[in-house]
């Protein structure tokens, strides 16, 4: 088993003044849009209901919903380029997608697409860059600095979270990074990996350790699945939920990333399928990124089917073992084990779990490595239904 150790987050400080552009709701999804996602399976809508206390009609308008700002935001990003500064959905059903931008000269074209226009000082790549400042300048820095910092969009800064405020700030000027870019919160958040070395349902590393499988893919002819580089080595043995051998992991990055991929032998077919865990599998349709705000299950083999929402993108999180970029945090609670386990948007595949802090009687914040990253560096095919 992983020691856990808790770890500081760094933070720094202000934020600017968003100008946002009013305008209606986006309206109410047409059919074609309600059809792109497919019929939910009733674990997930159950699952949303009981979560984010939804009604089971809400739920699926949200599902709908956030299927169509995927495809608005994908439009809009294309057409503001360098001005594009991210996006996030708002509303209990998701109807509203907002789109910030640098260049006020852009709303018309937002307000054509169907979203909400607001007007920042920084478009997404200042703020990635920030990040990016800051993930560098972390590396050199004591552990007691930082644990965790992330690009916020709805506040058009980068935050770093810490229990020791005047540590984050040096970490901060350290980096370079523009103060105003850059805004400290105090948190006793402490994130781990959600490693086990107990027995469970899911696949287990060698003789003992266990895991959650991620998604179903393909490498040309060859089978496997994705998974979080924190469960793996490369070459290591990976036997499945019954104990039968199941084939061995190919790759591995942990910590910088935290992704693998294993393949996996003739005994076992690669299917399109997330467990609900209420008896049914929830079909994955693709991967397409969803925005800040949408909602998002999470299925693991010790706390099964749970759902929240997006808070952010492109979070760097510092465990004990180093820090990991480029996740993705939400308030799905998770537990050691989870890890690896698949992260999904209706039917869209998003990530494989990382880590994160609490449980699921308390509730806790959870991070997932994004699912297309991994598929572009190993040059894997995601399994579609």
């Amino acid at each position: 088993m992983l020691r856990r150790r808790t770890v500081t987050a760094a933070c720094a400080l202000a934020v600017t003044a968003l100008a946002t552009v009013a305008t209606p709701a986006m309206a109410e999804p047409s059919n074609s849009s309600a059809s792109s996602i497919g019929t939910p399976s009733p674990g997930m809508i159950e699952a949303m209901q009981r979560d984010l206390g939804l009604s089971a009609d809400q739920a699926n308008a949200r599902l709908a919903n956030e299927a169509k700002a995927m495809n608005t935001d994908a439009k809009v990003r294309a057409t503001l380029g360098e001005a594009y500064a991210g996006s996030w959905v708002s509303g209990v059903t998701s109807d509203s997608l907002i789109v910030a931008t640098t260049d006020a000269s852009k709303a018309g074209a937002i307000l054509s697409a169907g979203a909400q226009p607001t007007i920042v000082a920084r478009n997404l790549a200042a703020l990635d860059a920030a990040e990016a400042a800051l993930d560098k300048a972390a590396a050199g820095a004591p552990a007691s600095a930082a644990s965790l910092w992330y690009v916020d969009v709805r506040t058009n800064s980068v935050v770093v979270l810490a229990s020791d405020t005047a540590a984050a700030e040096k970490l901060v000027a350290a980096s370079g990074v523009d103060k105003s870019a850059v805004r400290v919160e105090q948190s006793s958040e402490a994130p781990q990996t959600f490693y086990d070395v107990r027995g469970g349902d899911a696949y287990y590393i060698g003789s003992s350790a266990r895991c959650s499988i991620g998604f179903s893919v393909r490498k040309g002819s060859t089978p496997g699945f994705v998974d979080a580089g924190h469960c793996a080595t490369a070459g290591s043995t990976v036997y499945g939920y019954n104990h039968v051998l199941m084939g061995t992991f190919q790759g591995y990055s942990f910590p910088g990333n935290d992704y693998s991929w294993a393949a996996v032998n003739s005994n076992w077919t690669v299917r399109p399928w997330v467990n609900n865990y209420s008896g049914g599998n929830v079909v994955v349709k693709g991967s397409s990124v969803a925005a800040v705000g949408s909602s998002i299950c999470r299925s693991g083999s010790t706390t099964g089917w749970h759902c929240g929402t997006v808070q952010q993108l492109n979070a760097s999180v510092r465990y004990s073992q180093g820090t990991v970029s480029g996740l993705t945090r939400t308030n799905v609670c998770a537990e050691p084990g989870d890890s690896g386990g698949s992260f999904i948007s209706g039917s869209q595949a998003q990530g494989v779990t990382s880590g994160g802090s609490g449980n699921c009687s308390s509730g806790g914040t959870t991070y997932f490595q994004p699912v297309n990253e991994i598929l572009s560096v190993y040059g894997l095919t995601l399994v579609t239904g």
